[in-house]
């Protein structure tokens, strides 16, 4: 599916449609497939819209991570904004909020709907948290894409760190698997991670080390699928550790989440949402 600018992040929202963010167009959009788009145009439009989710509000929520904004947009078009500095990550909590990362301030903040930020220090300088995911022990895990570890913040802000056995990986994307754990990639070491909440880690290398893994997400079969950056692939990883990759049409896949009809769509930054 062709889409007129540059899509990053991709989520199905409640209304089974596809949410997407357009990052250098200021955008959001929204898609049925086999319909045509819909854009909102956020203002101001310099702000670079990356990560998207789904919140407890049934409301979308995404960053703005140049523009310094956690924006909500409701189904209807709505958009509020809340500022807050160098966003990228951002997850609906256990606690009715949602948690975010700050990609340069070493921080995990949590956003009420009212816009309430509450910020968490991290005890490692220039870490760069970069994704963020609701694991199933209530708590939040991240990835410390410059701090070569995963972390984990209770809702009450404590927080621990993993470090990662291979150095330079470089972890980018991180979401709950279907097996109490948490699995992640490693895109500075071509890699996908699993980590259980006892903080043990296993890590399964690529075919192609150079593949540059970005964002991951937990399939309706039980595996876990994951964008390829740098090769343009789509993989896919069983719990046991299997790997099949599938080429994409386009170039540099990042977001992709399971689609209203149940397949894996992936947002290509080329511009495009491919079915996978």
């Amino acid at each position: 599916m062709l889409i007129n600018g540059s899509p990053y992040g991709v989520v199905t929202g409640p209304d089974g449609a596809l949410w997407f963010t357009l990052v250098h167009q200021g955008q959001i959009g929204r898609v049925v497939p086999g319909e045509d788009p819909t854009i909102f145009q956020l203002d101001p439009a310099d702000g670079q819209p990356t990560v998207i989710t789904v919140g407890h509000d049934g409301s979308l929520w995404y960053t703005e991570f140049v523009g310094g904004r956690i924006g909500r947009i409701t189904l209807d078009g709505t958009i509020t904004a809340f500022e807050v500095a160098s966003p990228y990550g951002i997850a609906a909590g256990p606690d009715e909020a949602m948690w975010f990362t700050r990609l340069q301030g070493d921080q995990i903040g949590r956003v009420t709907a009212a816009g309430e930020v509450t910020l968490h220090p991290l005890p490692t300088e220039g870490a760069m948290p970069s994704m963020i995911a609701a694991g199933p022990d209530g708590a939040l895990w991240f990835t410390l894409n410059q701090g070569n570890a995963i972390g984990r913040i209770t809702v009450d802000g404590e927080v621990t760190q993993y470090a990662l056995p291979t150095p330079g990986a470089a972890p980018v994307g991180i979401c709950a698997g279907p097996d109490e754990a948490l699995w992640f990639v490693e895109i500075g070491a071509g890699q996908v991670g699993r980590i259980d909440t006892s903080g043990a880690v296993t890590e399964f290398p690529l075919p192609d080390r150079s593949a540059r893994p970005h964002a991951i997400v937990t399939g309706g079969d039980g595996a876990l699928w994951f964008t390829e950056w740098g090769s343009g692939n789509l993989g896919r990883i069983t719990t046991g550790g299997e790997i099949e990759e599938y080429p994409l049409e386009g170039a540099e896949p990042h977001g992709l989440t399971v689609g209203p009809d149940g397949a894996i769509w992936v947002a290509m930054e080329s511009g495009a949402l491919v079915r996978g």
